[in-house]
């Protein structure tokens, strides 16, 4: 009777502990990481009243890296994404004989609530924190040749993607704006040397950024062509910034072509194995 008694509680701890394990199999979540390396190329149309009266217009390039990822804590609900980029631009006069160089810099850091809708439509909605710093250069400046540009800003963000197939190729469409609300941004007083500044006149140099003074709207479309592990982007890149303050106008547009190449890739620990229950949640795809 007792080894009768034995066995069935060594078959009840059998049976729980095997059950116990399926289950804890089935809540292993994989969050990739979507990876993207882009180029651009197009057009740029700057003016910076500090250094010119005259609108100028020419070429732009840029270079920008993104990388998303579902979120720990919900992965299935919010993800994350981090941009960041640098561009060149140079824009001649309406007469031909000046030009303005803009070199800049960008970072971003966001969080998105997202929302998975029939026709493997997802649409996605959140905040992000921007910086953002560059230099405009006018050669033919003396007393002033640069104007400096810097801001940090809080915004909104977001995107709508569809997963389709054209034939036998997947693709994913993207389209995301991204929009600055409030934050601050640097801007001296019209005619303010930047020596001034150097000495120790540093009144007046911080703004509240907010719509009427600081506006800013970036956007892209693109096309993911997924090839096996590799994906090829392309599509289009704008960017509209304008501010007004201190007498002092500045307008940075510029519109892109942008190509590159994207990816999902995992970081595993090798002294672990991948469960077959796992479960995999891209950020995007």
């Amino acid at each position: 009777m007792t080894r009768k008694l034995l066995l069935g509680i060594a078959a009840l701890l059998s049976v729980a502990t095997s059950h116990a394990s399926e289950k804890g199999d089935t809540i292993t979540l994989l969050r990739p990481v979507t990876s993207a390396y882009m180029i651009g190329a197009g057009s740029s149309h700057l003016a910076d009243t500090y250094l010119s009266p005259l609108k100028y217009s020419g070429w732009h390039v840029d270079f920008h890296y993104e990388r998303m990822q579902a979120m720990k804590f919900n992965p299935e609900r919010w993800v994350m994404q981090m941009r960041t980029g640098v561009q060149a631009d140079k824009a001649m006069s309406p007469a031909q004989n000046s030009y303005l160089w803009y070199w800049g810099l960008d970072f971003s850091w966001g969080m998105m609530h997202r929302w998975k809708l029939p026709c493997n439509i997802t649409l996605a909605a959140g905040g992000n924190v921007m910086l953002d710093a560059g230099v405009i250069y006018n050669k033919r400046n003396s007393n002033n040749p640069c104007a400096a540009k810097a801001a940090l800003t809080l915004g909104v963000t977001g995107y709508a993607a569809w997963n389709l197939k054209l034939g036998r190729l997947p693709i994913t469409l993207r389209y995301q704006p991204e929009m600055p609300v409030i934050g601050a941004f640097f801007s001296p007083d019209y005619g303010e040397l930047y020596y001034e500044i150097y000495l120790g006149n540093h009144s007046g140099l911080a703004h509240c950024a907010w719509w009427g003074n600081h506006l800013r709207y970036d956007h892209q479309l693109t096309a993911d062509l997924h090839l096996g592990s590799t994906s090829l982007r392309i599509g289009y890149s704008g960017s509209i910034l304008s501010t007004k303050v201190n007498h002092l106008v500045t307008h940075i547009f510029t519109h892109a072509a942008v190509v590159g190449i994207s990816g999902e890739w995992i970081s595993l620990n090798p002294r672990k194995t991948i469960s077959q229950h796992a479960k995999t949640i891209s950020a995007l795809y």
